[in-house]
């Protein structure tokens, strides 16, 4: 099949299918007259290819798992170590970034509990009391 039909199977447009040429994740072959040739286990390739962009991999990492791209069961994969290693270092970058945004969360809940009820922000680090719901002057205003 051409690129164009790749590209419709797969939804990558065909500047994505050769830049993953280009990066060693594809490998086209080449009628006689020089166009690009792909088959049933290219749409499978890309299809992967696709689903660990989508998990967060880099090209390079994806790269790395050259020997499990054309597997259907990720636990069928050719080198299962690299596999491992790879996964896993994505996984605590995942981790690491769930931790940051749970941290965010809490404090924007803190903060939105603090509004409701009046209360005054803590005072950041070395300046006075921000207080975000100003207090009612004397007149009651």
């Amino acid at each position: 099949m051409r690129i164009g039909e790749l590209s419709l199977r797969t939804g990558a447009s065909r500047r994505s299918l050769r830049y993953y040429e280009q990066n060693r994740l594809l490998r086209s072959r080449r009628t006689a007259n020089g166009w690009r040739d792909y088959d049933e286990a290219d749409v499978h390739r890309v299809r992967r290819i696709a689903e660990l962009l989508g998990h967060g991999l880099t090209v390079d990492g994806i790269r790395q798992l050259e020997a499990c791209l054309d597997q259907h069961d990720p636990a069928e994969c050719d080198d299962p170590a690299r596999a491992v290693e790879v996964y896993r270092a994505r996984l605590a970058v995942l981790d690491e970034r769930l931790d940051r945004l749970r941290e965010h969360r809490d404090s924007l809940w803190d903060s939105l509990g603090r509004i409701e009820s009046g209360a005054a922000e803590p005072a950041p680090a070395g300046g006075p009391p921000v207080d975000l719901v100003p207090a009612a002057d004397q007149t009651g205003r």
